[in-house]
């Protein structure tokens, strides 16, 4: 490229692109409906800004993100502000400071576009749409629960009924190594094995704790099964009661919900930078990528909160192509009765903007189903 050729104005940085039709449209109506089941459920919407002073964005469970944070300076104030990378820290925020005097629990949804400084192998994107729950200032299973049961109700009216959600503890390893008060490089190395689930590894460096670790390395799977490997181990107070909170968060999901698919992982903690309990992620059968995660966290001044955050592009890869609403080409001058009708038959209509077009070419160069003859959508491909 010579110092004169123009830029491609269509290029992107990577991990960030535009959304053409139809799943732009898809992506909206999909979001609006999880929202529309969040809202049914109590859950009530904030909308925080995109960007915001570095040091209140980057406060508290905020910190996690601090790497994966694009910054700039406000010529306002001249004070750094970051643009969010994930919306949960935000809603935190507003729970801890607009909200401070509402009732708990407190139910908040929200919606919106994020932007990182990297995406991952599986999910290259930067950009990324989320839209989700937080239920604050209450802890217990019951909670637990309900952004579980939620969530696969949100999914469920999306199309996506046959999702997993994979219950974790990441707090569970960490809580074992200082019962066994493993530390230092010790600590470090076996930190890193378990990460990679590396069972040799975990075996080498795990000391008094090898065998306990790699019997729940092994663990993993099914919810029920894998509850009744955990109770058949021999755990230290603090980690057995992490792992009975556990079982009775399964148990309260599944008092309500016995068909939904459970799985449990209680080693399991990458990714999970500011969780304290039990955590979910949920993935869609045979794909790696994630469709959302959360868990339970502390908000504000240590204030119990779990939340739930779905991710509407990855669930749009995951569905089947959506069916495309048919579009109509309607000839000039049609009356705006007539037009309405299409409509609310569910047809997008496309009028001529001037006299003298062939109907039917044209409703086939504009990308239209169908062309209205004779007071009829006709299909074009069987039209004469």
């Amino acid at each position: 490229m010579t110092d004169d050729t123009p830029p491609n104005t269509a290029l992107l940085p990577s991990g960030l692109r535009d959304l053409l039709p139809p799943e732009a449209e898809v992506e909206a109506a999909a979001i609006a409906a999880l929202m529309e089941t969040f809202s049914a459920h109590g859950y009530q919407r904030v909308k925080p800004p995109l960007i915001e002073f570095e040091d209140g964005l980057l406060a508290g469970s905020g910190a996690a993100m601090t790497d994966q944070t694009f910054r700039v300076m406000d010529p306002d104030t001249h004070r750094m502000m970051g643009l969010r990378a994930d919306m949960t820290p935000q809603v935190a925020r507003i729970a801890a400071t607009r909200l401070t005097g509402s009732p708990r629990p407190l139910r908040l949804s929200y919606a919106g576009q994020c932007l990182r400084v990297r995406g991952s192998q599986i999910a290259p994107d930067r950009q990324v749409a989320q839209a989700g729950i937080e239920l604050l200032g209450v802890d217990g299973p019951a909670a637990d629960a309900e952004i579980v049961l939620v969530g696969a109700e949100a999914l469920a009216g999306v199309g996506m009924d046959r999702v997993s959600f994979d219950l974790t503890l990441p707090q569970l390893a960490p809580t074992l190594l200082d019962e066994a008060g493993i530390i230092g490089a010790a600590r470090l190395a076996l930190v890193r094995a378990l990460d990679r689930k590396d069972a040799a590894a975990v075996a080498e460096y795990g000391g008094p704790l090898a065998g306990l670790l790699t019997d729940l390395l092994l663990v993993a799977g099914s919810a029920r099964p894998a509850l009744d490997m955990l109770d058949a181990a021999r755990l230290p107070p603090l980690s057995a009661a992490l792992c009975a909170r556990l079982h009775q968060t399964v148990q309260a999901i599944l008092d309500q919900a016995p068909n939904l698919r459970l799985t449990v992982d209680p080693i399991e903690f990458r990714g999970f930078r500011y969780h304290t309990g039990v955590c979910v992620t949920v993935f869609a059968p045979g794909r790696h990528e994630e469709l959302g995660r959360g868990g339970r966290y502390l908000s504000g001044d240590g204030e119990p909160a779990t939340g739930l955050t779905l991710y509407p592009d990855a669930m749009l890869r995951a569905l089947p192509p959506a069916a495309i609403r048919p579009r109509v080409f309607l000839p000039w001058k049609t009356s705006s009765n007539q037009s309405a009708a299409l409509r609310k038959a569910g047809y997008a209509t496309i009028p001529a903007l001037q006299n003298g077009l062939d109907p039917t070419s044209e409703a086939a160069r504009l990308g239209c189903t169908h062309v209205l003859r004779d007071d009829t959508a006709v299909l074009l491909t069987t039209e004469s």
